[in-house]
């Protein structure tokens, strides 16, 4: 099995905050909350701050938005993929395996869509329930192992693919690690 992380890897920048951004344009209020999740999302991804505290800064807001505000949010996400799904990257159509697993920290009903496009069959990410807006466990960093442990407990990781050292705890379960930076490709494990 091989297991992609998505963002920046095999998708060309952050989804989630393509998302956001994306639909900023529909609904220009949003704009309030562009420099607080701006800087939420780059400190999370310097891990200056845990999933848990990025979820904790502006997940209440997003609940109210999401019960209040969004009309129909895989609507959204099915418009989201139609503009965006040129950003998969070429080279893991390439590589891409009838048995591929991405396991990523950008919420399941975000990605699940682009996997049917594209023919992945298993998706481990964020819990977000959609009626309520709120977050159930996230899949980040180390919690990714627990994602991946209950849903193949004697699974196999042959190639793991990131962008990331945020990644690293997923490196002793995979046989070679590489390690994505545009579309350059470096194995390092």
């Amino acid at each position: 099995m091989n297991v992609y992380d998505f963002d920046d890897t095999i998708y060309d920048g952050d989804s989630s905050l393509d998302f956001f951004l994306n639909y900023f344009k529909k609904d220009p209020s949003l704009l309030k909350y562009v420099p607080a999740v701006m800087k939420i999302m780059i400190d999370y991804r310097r891990t200056k701050i845990r999933f848990d505290d990025m979820i904790a800064q502006y997940g209440p807001i997003f609940e109210e938005y999401v019960r209040t505000k969004m009309p129909d949010p895989y609507a959204l996400v099915k418009e989201f993929w139609d503009k965006n799904e040129h950003k998969i990257k070429p080279f893991y159509r390439e590589l891409q395996k009838e048995d591929d697993l991405i396991i990523t920290a950008s919420p399941y009903f975000q990605i699940q869509e682009i996997c049917k496009r594209i023919g992945v069959k298993h998706l481990l990410a964020t819990e977000l329930d959609l009626e309520t807006g709120k977050f159930g466990r996230g899949c980040f960093r180390e919690k990714k192992i627990e994602f991946f442990r209950e849903a193949y407990p004697d699974g196999v990781i042959d190639d793991f693919y990131t962008d990331s050292m945020n990644d690293k705890f997923l490196f002793p379960y995979a046989k070679r690690v590489f390690m994505v930076k545009g579309n350059k490709i470096r194995q390092i494990k």
